[in-house]
């Protein structure tokens, strides 16, 4: 399978690079932090009450594949959400956080060979890290998609070498976008599924922002799996309760796909998987199963970019979901060049875009932006906006 050398291909993870790269500069003001994705709204407030009363699971090894409760909320939510009918306990599998799901899946699920080579696994560029460590760790080839403004900020998947196509085992997709809030259209959908079937290899779609948005709710892949008749097989969405409903710290995600795919994930999962504590599922289980904090999760996330059309006007594109700004530097600047002045400046602290991406031959697609999260309190995040557009208009 795979040998350790291979993860030299990594670069180092973007928050080390950016601690190397401020180094002991000073900020020139009070500090902001706007690098890092961890939501700063207030969870639910009955999320406490509901560990409470079950505590005395935490005597107990938690079920492996997730508690029928749960299970039923994730079913009830992927209903409402998406229209999508999943049986709780075939077609679901509670995760300990996407993350793990998102690897774990590449190690159930990829091929030693396809088509008689070693696979590749196709990533959007920028990308989430766990997508390369996955393709390494299963002895894959990743393949770096770029995903650029000339492409709608999604990778152009159709557009890539019938033979490359054709040894893909894996394709990973995130919609809405880290970083760059774009999101994938029924058409969109329709067509990477079209390419999943003809060269047959799986889609693993990263919709962890898929309840964060501005106007009409992203369309998701199962919607397309359900419109299409797509075999389930094909497609593994994953989703969380980070970012929609600011628990983070709670780790409590799922998968679903068909039950062939999810059966093969269980049984690894039984072996690699760290179960959610029982009380911890119980809780999710409420969140799962409640709206109305998620209807003023998003609207806190709507008045920020508001805020900051109205600040930045035009240097702002203000994407359809997500909660970060995927801003262009200023002519002559890269991402490095525009964090370090912000940062010696302004004490805003960004993270370049570059970090977030890999070298192609096309270029790194991040090398001209910065990205900027939106996850502060309101003030906190105007402030921030104030000083980035003073230094922006310097």
């Amino acid at each position: 399978m795979n040998s350790p050398q291979r993860f030299s291909e990594l670069p180092e993870y973007a928050f080390p690079r950016l601690r190397t790269l401020l180094g002991d500069m000073a900020p020139g003001d009070d500090p902001i932090q706007m690098t890092i994705g961890d939501p700063r709204h207030a969870p639910p407030a009955f999320v406490g009450e509901v560990i409470a009363r079950h505590q005395a699971g935490f005597m107990s090894y938690p079920p492996n594949d997730g508690a029928p409760e749960l299970l039923e909320a994730c079913a009830g939510w992927l209903k409402r959400r998406y229209g999508y009918d999943a049986d709780p306990m075939r077609d679901i599998l509670v995760l300990n956080g996407t993350r793990e799901g998102l690897y774990n899946t590449s190690m159930a699920l990829c091929p030693e060979q396809k088509n008689g080579q070693r696979p590749a696994i196709l990533t959007p560029n920028p990308f989430y890290q766990v997508y390369a460590v996955a393709s390494l760790s299963v002895g894959a080839d990743p393949v770096y998609v770029n995903a650029t403004e000339e492409t709608g900020h999604l990778p152009d998947f159709a557009s890539l070498d019938p033979a490359l196509l054709d040894r893909t085992a894996i394709v990973y997709i995130c919609s809405p976008a880290n970083p760059q809030g774009a999101v994938a259209n029924m058409a969109y959908w329709r067509t990477l599924l079209t390419l999943a079937e003809k060269h047959d290899f799986k889609i693993f779609a990263d919709e962890c922002y898929a309840e964060i948005y501005r106007g009409k709710p992203p369309t998701g892949i199962l919607e397309a799996v359900r419109e299409t008749g797509a075999d389930p097989e094909r497609a593994v969405a994953f989703h969380s309760l980070s970012k929609r409903s600011n628990l983070a710290g709670l780790r409590s995600g799922f998968a679903v796909s068909g039950p062939g795919n999810i059966a093969r994930m269980k049984q690894l999962r039984a072996y690699a998987g760290a179960p959610l504590p029982l009380p911890l599922q119980m809780a999710a289980a409420a969140v799962w199963s409640d709206e109305a904090h998620v209807d003023e999760n998003r609207a806190l996330y709507a008045a920020k970019f508001d805020a900051a059309r109205d600040i930045l006007g035009n240097a702002a594109p203000i994407p359809q979901a997500g909660f970060f700004l995927w801003l262009p530097t200023p002519e002559g600047m890269d991402g490095e060049e525009m964090t370090l002045a912000l940062w010696r400046e302004t004490g805003v602290k960004v993270l370049p875009g570059a970090y977030l991406a890999r070298d192609t031959a096309a270029g790194n697609p991040g090398d001209k932006y910065i990205r900027v999260a939106l996850v502060a309190p309101f003030d906190e995040t105007v402030r921030g906006l104030t000083r980035l557009r003073d230094r922006l208009q310097a």
